[in-house]
């Protein structure tokens, strides 16, 4: 966890128009393949409501409101949108995401802020890189999550998404690119740690990636990213720790062992950047040990009921469950629509409710309106009484 350094990105949200004409996309590849299935599948209740839909006009004019809030810690950047669907609903074909971004974080009750976090709205810009398609560009976020220091967390930070866009195959392989990345950032900073002893420490990882409708989230720890959809929480990420079942089986495989819930009774988490300088958790070289550096992935396409996606540090789910976070969320974005206004307001909820960690929080909102207010139905239940009931009554009411 670590204190950010001061600067501030913000950049025209790119126009990206989705369309279900044969015309192609401008996506990387990936994600044409992701469009063209989201479309298949919809097809056959597209012929039978054929005369009962509409087409929607796409429109992609991103503005990115910066609220004029400081931050308890300096921010790296702010501004997006984002969304996301399972592949059992289907996209609207010109709906496109019109991302705002905030964030806020809080030293919470320790001594020290090894937190930190990143927000870039172009990607290939930020780092001068043109390998884009048609101009497309990649949003980047991330929550890093320092433990032994902040030296690990910022090292992240700041190489991670460096890497990602000069690796040879991005955009076009992102999946394989951000695992790639991921591993090499990790290898770098154990070289880093063997020139100087100090920078001895460890991160946990989450990044989100939104480039055209899709969302790409990494994972690697205990941070954890969840998507609101039309008020309902859906996690984009699983926890990394060892009471875990199959991380338990994975650890055990490679030679570690669980204590008392810490990994080779050192660790609360499975997977990690950094920690080259615990004994028995990582073999340089070989890639392979208890504790990892390859993160988790979950992809999938932004649809129009998707409404933000939260990213948290671990301090702030140890007093959130996912669905209060984005009904929290989305009562406060309701009220005044100003989400790095609620990303202040999440912290503060949670020092309330006793969280003692460094806490950190990135919103990615989806649209510029506010979440809607949704309509909850009634149940409807058919009362009877029998006949001895109408009886007893009959009884009561004569005396």
């Amino acid at each position: 966890m670590c204190v950010q350094d001061a600067e501030e990105m913000e950049g025209p949200d790119p126009e990206k128009k989705g369309s279900s004409s044969p015309k192609s996309p401008s996506w990387p590849l990936h994600c044409e393949f992701l469009d063209s299935q989201m479309g298949n599948w919809g097809s056959d209740e597209d012929d039978d409501k054929k005369n009962k839909s509409s087409s929607q006009s796409s429109s992609a004019v991103a503005a990115s409101n910066e609220s004029t809030l400081g931050s308890s810690f300096p921010i790296e950047s702010i501004s997006e949108d984002c969304m996301a669907s399972e592949k059992k609903q289907i996209a609207a074909p010109n709906f496109v995401p019109k991302l705002r971004s905030g964030e806020w974080s809080d030293i919470g009750d320790r001594p020290h802020m090894e937190d930190t976090h990143i927000c870039i709205v172009d990607l290939a810009e930020r780092f001068g890189c043109n390998k884009l398609l048609d101009g497309e560009a990649v949003s980047f976020f991330g929550v890093f999550d320092g433990h032994g220091g902040k030296a690990a967390a910022q090292f992240v930070r700041d190489h991670l998404p460096r890497i990602i866009v000069e690796d040879a195959d991005f955009p076009l392989e992102l999946e394989k690119v951000v695992v790639r990345s991921f591993k090499e950032t990790d290898a770098a900073f154990a070289e880093s740690c063997a020139l100087e002893s100090g920078l001895s420490s460890g991160t946990t990882a989450l990044t989100a990636m939104i480039f055209g409708r899709s969302l790409l989230v990494a994972n690697a720890g205990d941070c954890r990213a969840v998507l609101s959809r039309r008020g309902v929480a859906v996690e984009m990420s699983r926890d990394h720790r060892p009471c875990c079942t199959r991380e338990k089986t994975r650890i055990e495989s490679l030679g570690g062992f669980i204590v008392d819930d810490y990994l080779n009774g050192q660790l609360g988490v499975t997977r990690a950047l950094g920690d080259w300088h615990l004994e028995g958790m990582k073999r340089r070289g070989e890639g392979l040990g208890p504790l990892s550096s390859e993160p988790e992935l979950n992809l999938t396409t932004v649809v129009k009921e998707d409404e933000f996606l939260i990213i948290g540090s671990d301090g702030m789910w140890d007093v959130f469950s996912s669905q209060n976070a984005v009904d929290f969320a989305r009562r406060r974005l309701q009220e005044h629509n100003d989400v790095k206004l609620c990303c202040k307001q999440i912290v503060e909820e949670a020092i309330k409710r006793g969280a003692r960690d460094n806490l950190t929080v990135v919103i990615v909102s989806f649209h510029h309106e506010r979440p809607p207010q949704l309509v909850v139905q009634k149940a409807r239940f058919r009362r009877s009484i029998s006949a001895e009931g109408l009886q007893s009554i009959k009884c009561l009411l004569d005396g």
